[in-house]
């Protein structure tokens, strides 16, 4: 188990993590998710004791990484986001190299090293020098080096960065094969990467962890909701009030003018059973509706709502609270502005209503 308590970062005076806390259970894949600058590369150096906390303490499988670092890193096996190779070594060299720097035993050394280039599909390269190696296969050989000792736990940052997408596929099928023997944390910015292979998710953002939750109940409550993309001939005063008065529409936002007389609109729908409700009432006020298009809430959405919301101390242990505030966000201005309908007939720029 790998356990995260009130974890701290200053870099000066600023703080680069924030009081994050986590836990790891053994055999989990858990992707730790954020934009580029969130913490997630300091957080993982942490965890691996690459460098000090500030405050608050990381314990692996019982040992605490400031207090006992030789016995925690005994645990780790460490993919940061730049391969440590030697790049005037060949690989094979270099992982025995590795090999003995983890204290492999030397009757168990050359077989582990054959079976980590296998696992990677690196041997064909075995005999090259890493400098002559593609930016591929140098996160290959860096993955490698991770597998060496057997590590209870592997802290992997950003592990498919340069790799085409059939290697992509393989190291994912390859993580998740490692779960078997292994605890895994996953950082990466790629919201598809995590969903793919992770069982639980901590979304950081700005140095402060947003939420922690399953890709299960993530996804489940991501579609909660569906939005219909409409474009409607009439009034776009008279349009959204029609659209608002049926029973289920839960907002319409988003209005833009497509052209003289026509407008867009985004209506978000209890279920997509309203949907049929909707289009009736809009044919009932003689509106012509010439483009129905149905996107539901995704992921995407979600972790952008997160990454992008002002900071806060307090963390988020639960995806249940975001779509919250998602709901309440769209239901805050329901009143079209006045400048809409003097629009219907005129040329002038596409206005948006909220």
């Amino acid at each position: 188990m790998v356990e995260i308590k009130n974890l701290t970062k200053y870099y000066g005076q600023k703080a680069a993590v924030k009081n994050i806390s986590f836990t790891v259970e053994d055999h989990e894949i858990l992707g730790f998710l954020g934009p580029n600058g969130a913490g997630k590369s300091t957080t993982m150096n942490i965890i691996c004791g690459v460098i000090p906390s500030s405050s608050g303490t990381v314990t692996i499988n019982g040992f605490d990484i400031a207090k006992d670092p030789i016995k925690a890193k005994r645990h780790i096996g460490f993919l940061p986001e730049i391969p440590p190779v030697y790049p005037d070594m060949k690989v094979k060299e270099y992982l025995t190299f590795v090999a003995g720097l983890k204290g492999v035993p030397g009757v168990k050394r050359k077989a582990q090293v054959a079976k980590a280039m296998d696992r990677l599909r690196i041997t064909d390269v075995a005999g090259r020098l890493i400098r002559n190696l593609s930016k591929g296969y140098r996160q290959r050989v860096g993955f490698a080096q991770a597998l060496l000792g057997e590590p209870d736990v592997l802290i992997l940052d950003e592990p498919t960065v340069g790799l085409d997408p059939e290697q992509v596929i393989e190291v994912r099928n390859l993580i998740l094969e490692l779960k078997q023997d292994h605890t895994i944390i996953l950082s990466s910015h790629v919201l598809s990467e995590i969903s793919a292979v992770c069982d639980r998710v901590v979304i950081i953002s700005k140095g402060e962890i947003r939420a922690v939750d399953t890709i299960d109940h993530l996804e489940e409550r991501a579609d909660t909701n569906p939005i219909l993309h409409l474009k409607v001939k009439g009034g776009s005063q008279e349009v959204a009030a029609t659209m608002r008065q049926v029973d289920g529409v839960r907002n319409v936002s988003n209005i833009s003018r497509f052209k003289t007389g026509i407008y867009t609109y985004d209506v978000e729908l209890q279920s997509s059973d309203i949907r049929n409700s909707l289009l009736a009432a809009l044919l009932v006020k003689k509106f012509d509706v010439l483009e129905v298009k149905e996107q539901k809430k995704n992921l995407e959405q979600v972790f952008v709502k997160l990454v992008n919301q002002s900071s806060s101390s307090e963390q988020r242990s639960s995806m249940q609270a975001l779509l919250k505030e998602l709901e309440a966000d769209d239901t805050e201005q329901e009143a079209p502005s006045e400048s809409t309908d003097k629009q219907d007939d005129s040329d002038h720029h596409p206005h948006t209503n909220q």
